[in-house]
């Protein structure tokens, strides 16, 4: 893969969990039939059974690059975007899925190393994703405003293409786009609006969300992702197949 070769020249200098890419089987002749199937062995080979670990922190860079690089398929790019926006979010998701046995056991829910490494990663790159803002469509830029909100970068393009990103007033997307304005402005009665209004026609947001031990920030990230996703499929589906 260009993008491998670019980075790092040879096997020996890529993180374990993309090595396989640059080793001849992969090089000489491309095992996959499907983008799609080539995306997900590499995601559960970056995190396994989606469980960040060392080898998670260490392969950022490379899926970051991938969602940059021209050569990637508008598709394969939201597809890669939805690996990261899942990633992102592990920290939140499994503080909100243990937030009645961390208070059981008097403890605050926290991060683990490396889902807090992979977030930081992520966010690090972030900008590099966020200077071609202006060149995507307006999928990308959900998907890009969605990890933006997870990251906490409150990056001026992200915030002015906020209020511009296709929501009509009363849809789905406009409580997404709501969640996600609130997440950036650090705006408690928004984010509290705005995960009423998911909860009252979402179940599992509700499910998640019932527990008194639940921080309701930590809940808007970790349904962002699934929201997110959802809502690209549900226009994706409208729009017909594309080819990746």
């Amino acid at each position: 893969m260009a993008v491998a070769e670019r980075m790092y020249g040879s096997a020996e200098g890529a993180p374990d969990a993309v090595r396989w890419l640059l080793d001849e089987e992969f090089a000489f002749g491309d095992p996959y039939e499907t983008a799609e199937e080539f995306l997900g062995e590499l995601a559960d080979a970056v995190a396994h059974q989606g469980t960040c670990g060392a080898a998670t922190v260490e392969a950022v860079p490379f899926l970051m690059e991938l969602v940059r690089d021209d050569g990637v398929a508008p598709g394969s790019r939201l597809i890669l975007l939805g690996d990261l926006l899942r990633l992102a979010a592990s920290g939140p998701t499994t503080a909100v899925s243990l937030a009645d046995r961390f208070t059981a056991l008097g403890d605050a829910p926290q991060e683990s190393a490396a889902e807090h490494l992979t977030r930081r990663a992520i966010g690090s790159d972030l900008p590099g994703l966020l200077s071609r803002w202006d060149a995507g469509p307006d999928a990308v830029r959900f998907a890009l405003t969605a990890l933006a909100a997870l990251c906490d970068a409150r990056d001026q393009r992200v915030l002015s293409g906020l209020a511009v990103l296709p929501a009509p007033p009363g849809s789905s997307r406009a409580d997404v786009v709501s969640l996600m304005a609130a997440l950036l402005g650090d705006d408690r009665e928004g984010l509290a609006s705005a995960l009423d209004r998911l909860s009252s026609w979402l179940p599992p947001v509700a499910e998640k969300g019932a527990s008194p031990n639940v921080d309701r920030r930590t809940l808007g990230l970790a349904v962002l992702p699934d929201l997110v996703l959802e809502d690209l499929a549900h226009a994706s589906d409208q729009a017909g197949p594309k080819p990746l």
